[in-house]
């Protein structure tokens, strides 16, 4: 079981590591993976928010989540611009859970503040045409966050139920500032790089795509 759980953390280290160094050339490989696990975790935390259900605790949830996932999975590798909307909204949505959670807060008032904040940058990012910039950023924060996650993950210092409503910042903050201060290092490296070497790089964003 050792083996399997160091398998498995080397695994999504190492995907954390290409999300963050090179997300926004895989872009477009990425956007229908992205928009499957937060349509799963928008949905299934909509349905804790409102009905104060453990988080994936029902059966409701998960086919509530599955659904969600599957809609905006299709809807990312269809339609670009709903992709780039997706990926700005989730990144303001995981701000808003975490800084709900690093106050203690949970429940509908975290879940509000977090679609708050998910529409909010959503909207800026599609209104000022800053998607490449979103893109580079979001890849690079969120790629360093899964690799220092995945090395967090077996040391017990957060488990799968802390996911829900940014519990894993409230966890990592407790445990030690270092792990935090460890994950905007790796993040800043790899969105610094992301600019570097995406400076004369564009997406074929419309290739193959309605």
């Amino acid at each position: 079981m050792a083996f399997e759980i160091f398998c498995a953390v080397l695994i999504v280290i190492f995907f954390g590591l290409a999300v963050a160094f090179w997300g926004y050339r895989l872009f477009l490989l990425l956007l229908p993976l992205w928009g499957f696990f937060f349509g799963f975790a928008l949905g299934a935390q909509t349905m804790t928010a409102l009905f104060s259900q453990g988080f994936l605790a029902t059966a409701t949830s998960w086919v509530v989540g599955f659904v969600v996932g599957l809609i905006f999975a299709l809807l990312s590798y269809l339609f670009y611009i709903f992709g780039v909307a997706m990926l700005s909204a989730s990144f303001g949505y995981a701000l808003g859970m975490g800084f709900m959670g690093l106050f203690g807060a949970d429940g509908f008032i975290a879940w509000l503040v977090a679609i708050i904040l998910a529409v909010v940058v959503a909207g800026v990012v599609i209104y000022f045409n800053l998607q490449k910039y979103a893109v580079e950023i979001i890849t690079g924060a969120t790629g360093a966050a899964l690799s220092i996650g995945a090395m967090l993950f077996p040391l017990g210092i957060f488990t799968l139920d802390d996911l829900n409503y940014g519990g894993v910042f409230k966890k990592v903050l407790a445990d030690s500032p270092f792990w935090l201060i460890s994950w905007l290092v790796l993040a800043v490296v790899a969105i610094v790089f992301q600019w570097r070497q995406n400076r004369s790089y564009e997406v074929k964003a419309f290739e193959n795509r309605w």
